[in-house]
């Protein structure tokens, strides 16, 4: 009896792991970006003022069914998010301030696959832990910062392996400051198309 019952959970086991499965994706996209500190700086006393809109992502993922229909699925996704430098200098101060920011973005979310040659959705929560680190001259000093976002996309499967989409994002109170003040603000809508691997 206890044979049987063993055999019946490795077979259940292997039927999920057979509709499982993991992914990477290679993403390039763009979201908003308010560096205010540099901003007041730059208003104050001049030079140059470059915003980074840029976004350059890696991401790993891991999906499987929840029902009996084999394209209902829940998945959860982390990503590698590396933001365009905001960069303020003033030749005649002799300053210069880069900020250079990252995030590790972790999603769970529902999927409408529909698998081969067809369009599939997805949407979820998820949070973000990100990074800002300011270097001026020789001094550098970073903040951290956790917050909620919602995440959604499209992708057209061409493959069993590779799929092409549209993943967007929204950011919710995305803002990193020191001392009370507002340094950088991340919050609001981010878009990148992606680039699917499944595995």
């Amino acid at each position: 009896m206890k044979k049987l019952m063993l055999a019946v959970i490795a077979v259940a086991v292997m039927s999920t792991a057979s509709f499982a499965g993991f992914g990477a994706a290679v993403k390039l996209g763009a979201g908003q970006n308010d560096p205010k500190g540099m901003k007041d700086a730059h208003k104050a006393w001049g030079g140059d003022l470059t915003k980074g809109y840029g976004v350059f992502s890696l991401e790993g993922l891991y999906e499987m069914p929840f029902a009996e229909d084999e394209a209902n699925k829940i998945g959860a996704k982390i990503g590698f998010d590396f933001y365009g430098d905001n960069e303020w200098k003033n030749s005649a101060l002799d300053v210069k301030a880069t900020e250079n920011t990252f995030a590790f973005p972790v999603t769970v979310y529902y999927k409408r696959d529909n698998g081969v040659k067809n369009i599939s959705f997805w949407a979820g929560p998820g949070l973000t832990i990100m990074r800002s680190e300011v270097e001026q001259n020789a001094d550098k000093e970073g903040k951290n910062k956790a917050f909620f976002h919602l995440a959604g996309g499209a992708e057209y499967r061409f493959t069993e392996v590779f799929a092409l989409g549209l993943d967007l994002r929204y950011n919710f109170s995305a803002k990193i400051k020191k001392d009370g003040d507002l340094l950088s603000d991340r919050s609001g809508f981010g878009g990148a198309l992606a680039a699917r691997f499944y595995f």
